[in-house]
C-alpha cells in the first residue's frame, strides 16, 4: 500500500528535483502513487534516465503508461518525451530552463495583469506590467527575439477543475455541498472554504489542481515549439 503524499512528502519531491537528486526521487515514487505528482516531477525522471540513474528507464515506462492512460492536456507531450529518451530520437521541443508553476501563473493569473512573458535566454518569466517595473533591466536593449508572450487565459480552466474534482469524490454529500458552492460569484473562495473541512480532500484537491496546471501550462510550451529543461548552472 502507498502512502499518501503528505506536505512533507511534498516538500521533499520538490527539493529533490531541484536538486536533480534521482536517487531520492526514485525512492519517494516507489513509496507513493506517482500518478499525482507526474507533471511536477516528470522532467526530473527523465534527467534521471539520461543520467542513466539506476531504475530511472522502468520507472519512465511505468509513468509513460500512466500518462497515456490518464490523458490529461500536456500528458502526452510528456510521454512523449520520456518515450523518446527509451528510442534514441531527438526531441523537436527545444529546452527551455523554466519553471512550469511561473508560466502556469501567467497563463491562468489575474487577467489585469495580462499575461505576461518569458525570457528565452535565462527561463524568468514575468507579467506584462513588469515591463515597466525594475524586474526588467531598463538598461537592456529590446530584442523581440528574445521573449515568448504569455497570453492569459483567466480561470475558466481552473473552474472546470473544480467541476472535474468534484465527480472523484466518494463522500457524496461533501460533493452536493461542493457542488453548490461553485455557483456564481465567489465560487473558487467558497469551494475551497468548504473543502478545508475535509483536509485530507483539500490535499487530494491542491494535488489535483497542480497537475492539471502544469499539464496545461506544459501542453502550451510545447505548442510554442519549447520543452522544460533544469536551470542552466554555471
Amino acid at each position: 500500500m502507498t502512502e499518501a503524499w503528505s506536505g512533507d512528502a511534498l516538500k521533499a519531491l520538490r527539493a529533490t528535483c531541484h536538486a536533480a537528486d534521482g536517487l531520492s526521487l526514485l525512492a519517494l515514487l516507489r513509496t507513493r502513487d506517482p500518478t499525482e505528482v507526474l507533471q511536477q516531477c516528470g522532467d526530473a525522471v527523465a534527467a534521471a534516465v539520461s543520467r542513466a540513474v539506476p531504475g530511472a528507464r522502468e520507472t519512465a515506462i511505468a509513468c509513460i503508461s500512466i500518462l497515456r492512460e490518464r490523458d490529461w492536456p500536456g500528458d502526452e507531450v510528456l510521454a512523449e518525451q520520456l518515450d523518446t529518451l527509451g528510442d534514441g530520437a531527438v526531441s523537436v521541443l527545444r529546452p527551455l530552463p523554466v519553471d512550469l508553476e511561473e508560466v502556469s501563473g501567467l497563463l491562468e493569473g489575474d487577467p489585469a495583469w495580462g499575461g505576461g512573458r518569458i525570457d528565452l535566454d535565462t527561463g524568468a518569466c514575468g507579467p506584462s506590467l513588469a515591463d515597466s517595473e525594475e524586474s526588467w533591466d531598463e538598461d537592456e536593449p529590446e530584442d523581440a527575439e528574445r521573449w515568448l508572450h504569455v497570453p492569459c487565459a483567466g480561470s475558466r480552466d481552473a473552474y472546470r477543475d473544480m467541476e472535474d474534482f468534484i465527480t472523484t469524490l466518494d463522500d457524496r454529500d461533501l460533493a452536493r455541498f461542493l457542488g453548490i458552492a461553485i455557483q456564481g460569484p465567489g465560487a473558487f473562495r467558497r469551494f475551497k472554504d468548504t473543502l478545508a473541512t475535509s483536509p485530507p480532500q483539500l490535499q487530494q484537491y491542491w494535488l489535483f489542481s497542480a497537475e492539471r496546471q502544469y499539464g496545461r501550462a506544459r501542453a502550451w510550451l510545447a505548442d510554442q515549439g519549447y520543452r522544460p529543461a533544469p536551470p542552466r548552472r554555471h
